[in-house]
């Protein structure tokens, strides 16, 4: 029970924070960088708020493996951080005026622990008796 109460309660989190950074991206953001730049801030939080919507569902699933569900809570915890969060750093770094792309390579490291995350999602899935 506690474990999904901490999936439900951090999928909403990260839900809120993709719809303030939503927010921030249609409306702030196109007046410090260029469109492109814009274009991959909505991407970042498009995939952090199907992940949250996901992290909310899976926090309601008592029929899965805990074993499980907590090893697809962490790969989808450290790919928004890794995914989104590096885009979210790499598109602010002309506003605050350093240069961050040496971590670009973070983004597809988050991207494969999405990827894993729903591998073992569909393992769990194929284990429901």
């Amino acid at each position: 029970m506690r474990l999904n109460k901490t999936i439900l309660i951090t999928g909403a989190t990260l839900a809120l924070i993709a719809v303030l950074f939503g927010a921030f991206g249609a409306h702030g953001l196109k007046k410090l960088v260029d469109e492109s730049s814009v274009t991959s801030f909505n991407t970042g939080v498009r995939y952090q708020m199907y992940h949250a919507i996901v992290l909310i569902i899976l926090g309601n699933m008592s029929a899965l493996n805990k074993t499980f569900q907590k090893r697809i809570f962490y790969f989808f915890i450290g790919g928004i951080a890794l995914f989104s969060g590096s885009i979210y750093l790499l598109v602010i770094d002309e506003v605050l005026g350093i240069s961050l792309s040496s971590i670009g390579f973070i983004t597809p490291l988050g991207g494969f622990l999405l990827i894993f995350g729903w591998i073992f999602f569909i393992a769990a899935l194929v284990k429901i008796k």
